[in-house]
């Protein structure tokens, strides 16, 4: 081979090696990208146990594996950062950020909204008159949120109008037919499962759920930290009480010969026991609603200390008048019945069922300026009274 044709050889041969390691260094590179954009992580929940969340470069992940109580089904979601390149396919609803109005069907979820500064992104809600959040009903009066009717199951037609970034459902079940056809109209409808848990801080906890949709994680872990730490340290001030110390607490009503009260091991019951109060049906195993005998809760009842939690009764006349049976109790003899309708909205909506799951630390609180008022001298009954 003659030298111009050996320097000619090699110098083909350098481009074409150059160019096949540039191919492969491409091709590598290309599918190094490719893993990262789904790769993710877990993110710890400190106390709800119906969701988890996976954090990617551009995207998060939600899985709501108890989305209401018996499912068996775990949903998964999708969050998409702005001008995120994360695969889509699979999810049963994607929301892409930024956000710029929402659709949420429980009261329980409004506070969500007010408390992480996004009240304005609301555009309708089933049954307004139900909301007592000020700042929402200043929207609400201003005309900007639809009124949905008396509930969202019989209304999918105006959400579908509304058009909104996503709706959140709070379901028993019965509306759950209605999520293929809001993903048939394109808007990512998401179940809400905070009723599911009974730890009153994981339920609380679901406002890093509303975090994600709305763009605003960082937020939704503060204002739980905030919530978190109110609750242990009012925890705490009863963490010592003896037996003796714990005056023995009735709650519940009477509808049709059953006497309906709190498990032993739901949400009411554990704050109760937080407080500092000997619940009489502790022993009664359940996380939702006991179904009990007059006569059983009568004699367990007759002579406790308070009865909490009896109902929206205006007074203790009328609370007697509407059931006798009532009567033959102490705590209705003495005077010494609570009620959670100390703050009422301006359409008569209670705040209780409003903020109470998010805000723990309140209603526990209250309970203890009941049971042992001498541990908060100065705090003043937020959602309790005691019925005159």
């Amino acid at each position: 081979m003659s030298s111009s044709a050996h320097k000619h050889f090699l110098h083909s041969f350098s481009s074409t090696y150059q160019i096949l390691l540039l191919a492969a260094f491409l091709f590598f590179s290309c599918g190094k990208k490719a893993e990262t954009s789904t790769e993710k992580k877990p993110v710890a929940l400190q106390y709800a146990q119906g969701f988890e969340i996976f954090q990617g470069t551009d995207f998060w992940e939600i899985h709501v594996t108890q989305g209401y109580t018996g499912a068996e089904k775990t949903y998964r979601y999708l969050v998409l950062e702005e001008n995120s390149t994360a695969d889509s396919s699979g999810f049963d609803a994607v929301v892409q950020l930024p956000i710029s109005k929402v659709v949420v069907t429980s009261t329980t979820h409004i506070p969500h909204l007010d408390l992480l500064g996004v009240t304005d992104l609301l555009a309708g809600f089933p049954n307004t008159p139900l909301i007592s959040s000020p700042t929402t009903r200043e929207l609400i009066d201003a005309g900007k949120v639809t009124d949905l009717g008396t509930g969202v199951s019989a209304n999918p037609e105006m959400v579908i109008d509304l058009q909104p970034d996503w709706m959140m459902i709070s379901t028993l079940g019965e509306d759950l037919r209605y999520l293929d056809l809001f993903a048939q109209a394109g808007i990512p409808a998401l179940i809400n499962g905070e009723y599911v848990e009974q730890n009153p801080l994981g339920r609380a906890e679901w406002i890093k759920f509303t975090g994600i949709l709305l763009g605003k994680y960082e937020e939704s872990v503060t204002v739980f930290e905030e919530i978190e730490k109110a609750y242990q340290d009012a925890e705490k001030l009863t963490a010592s009480l003896s037996e003796a110390e714990r005056p023995k607490v009735l709650s519940g009503v009477m509808y049709q010969d059953i006497w309906y009260a709190p498990g032993a091991e739901s949400w009411g019951a554990r704050i109760l026991e937080n407080a500092g109060g000997a619940y009489i049906f502790a022993d009664q195993s359940g996380t939702g609603s006991l179904q009990l005998n007059y006569e059983f809760v009568l004699d367990r009842g007759l002579e406790t200390d308070l009865w909490i939690g009896s109902s929206d009764f205006p007074d203790l006349q009328t609370m007697g008048n509407a059931e006798p049976r009532y009567q033959a109790f102490k705590p209705w003899k003495n005077g010494q019945v609570y009620t959670y309708t100390g703050k009422k909205g301006a359409t008569g909506g209670l705040e209780y069922f409003e903020l109470g799951y998010v805000r723990p630390d309140l209603i526990l609180k209250d309970l203890i300026k009941i049971l042992h008022p001498e541990l908060l001298p100065e705090y003043e009954l937020y959602f309790y009274q005691k019925l005159p």
